[in-house]
């Protein structure tokens, strides 16, 4: 096992707990970091959400007190998706049909030293990603012609943060921070296409390689199925390291109002490669699976622009905006797989299939609002909207990638356990999002897809 599986396996256990990970919200990004922040919308880029602050504007680690805090937490995500046929009106939810997708559980971690004008932090937390589970038996298992094949339609996209922060106040109004971030990101997927479906990637020039007239050849063409999955609660088929960054900085207008801003790089992730399977599923020949190795290539995060304003309108209450621009755009145009298959007695000298999947997501802006209330010196009480634009187009849905929710509401509190703790709690309800899709190639029936979940955030902060 290499250094980087070892670390990988480290990071996933420590993050991914017992369960997998944590549905993404804002497509495949998590709508806030931390207890405090979720309760408040999201909101983060400039009042003090705690250590988990790193993860959208390290500056405000200068807002947080003295001396050195460690937080830990739990962010459980329970999801609601259901995907429709269209023509013959057959239901699917995705569910617990296999060990490593829902419900949804992903630990955050950090450490924050603030000594003087210096403010330090390291942390681990899950970005985002997304996961469903349809199973083997519905009609996303069949292929053209109303052929069952038994095969499985499934993701878990997992995507780690581990964030080296810093942060310097420069005078009593202003402070800059800065993030260097490591990541890793891992994917399971089983998707089946049908033979309409392979025949509209072809004639597009979308699907080339020395593989396709190998499926041209066979007699009766009815789908192919890619399968590169570990069915274990932890581990993916595919992974990759890399990096990405962040500039922040937090000004204080007045001793009630600060403004702050921050920018995240674009990811500069390496290809996820792994093991996979590539099954032609044949009206005759039966079902011809070829094992190789693939890639998903290219696969980024976005850069995304954050402002922040936030007002103390008395001493006991706070209101939060933040304005965010994601650029999807340039990120996701399409999903890039690229098979091997490993030298057989079906293809004697290997063979190649490279496939363009369409996603051309638009930019996403984002609006979060929050509101904090001290109810006494032990309780603070919080509350949030987010609301975003749809980054996803209907016609390139995938049942599969239902990164549809935009709307949330949530609520949340901090109790003081003593001077050194606190408790801090969050939940958000994503409301039901509904899109369909009728066109090749992303999938054969005409399908609606209905989205909507639950996240409950746990923190445990603790000063010393």
């Amino acid at each position: 096992m290499t250094t980087r599986k070892i670390m990988a396996s480290v990071l996933v256990s420590g993050l991914a707990g017992l369960s997998s990970l944590a549905q993404a919200t804002d497509v495949f990004r998590l709508e806030g970091y931390g207890a405090v922040s979720r309760g408040m919308g999201g909101t983060a880029v400039a009042h003090d959400v705690g250590p988990a602050g790193m993860m959208t504007n390290p500056a405000t680690l200068s807002l947080m007190q003295e001396g050195d805090q460690v937080m830990g937490g739990l962010d459980l995500v329970t999801t609601d998706i259901e995907v429709r046929n269209k023509n013959t009106g057959e239901r699917v939810s995705s569910g617990e049909h296999a060990s490593n997708r829902g419900p949804y559980a992903a630990p955050e971690l950090a450490y924050t030293k603030r000594f003087g004008d210096w403010a330090l932090g390291v942390g681990a937390f899950a970005q985002g990603g997304l996961g469903t589970e349809y199973g083997t038996g519905s009609f996303l298992s069949r292929a053209v012609g109303g052929l069952n094949t038994g095969l499985d339609n499934s993701s878990r996209l997992l995507v780690l943060n581990i964030p080296f922060a810093a942060s310097f106040k420069v005078s009593e109004k202003l402070a800059v921070g800065g993030s260097f971030d490591a990541m890793w990101q891992g994917l399971n997927l089983n998707l089946l296409l049908g033979a309409d479906q392979v025949g509209s990637l072809l004639s597009s020039g979308r699907a080339t390689g020395t593989l396709v007239p190998v499926l041209g050849g066979l007699p009766d063409l009815r789908g192919a199925h890619f399968s590169l999955t570990k069915n274990q609660p932890l581990g993916s088929g595919v992974d990759a390291w890399g990096y990405s960054g962040k500039l922040g900085m937090i000004y204080k207008a007045t001793p009630e109002t600060t403004l702050g801003a921050s920018y995240t790089f674009k990811s500069q992730m390496d290809d996820m490669e792994g093991g996979a399977t590539l099954t032609a599923v044949d009206g005759i020949a039966g079902q011809i699976p070829l094992k190789g190795k693939i890639k998903i290539q290219d696969f980024q995060m976005p850069a995304h622009l954050d402002l922040g304003f936030n007002q103390r309108l008395s001493a006991q209450w706070t209101v939060a905006v933040d304005v965010s621009q994601v650029f999807w755009k340039d990120v996701m145009k399409d999903i890039k797989v690229a098979f091997v298959a490993d030298p057989s007695a079906a293809v004697p000298t290997g063979g190649t299939l490279n496939i363009l999947l369409p996603q051309d997501y638009k930019d996403q802006t984002i609006l979060s609002l929050g509101t904090a209330y001290d109810l006494s010196d032990q309780l603070t009480l919080r509350g949030g909207l987010r609301f975003a634009t749809q980054a996803l187009r209907s016609s390139t849905l995938f049942a599969v990638i239902p990164a549809t929710p935009r709307t949330h509401l949530s609520a949340g509190l901090t109790y003081a356990l003593s001077k050194q703790s606190k408790i801090d709690f969050a939940y958000s309800h994503a409301l039901k999002e509904t899109m369909d899709n009728s066109s090749l190639p992303n999938t054969s029936d005409p399908i609606q897809v209905k989205h909507a979940q639950n996240n409950a955030t746990i923190n445990f902060r603790y000063n010393f």
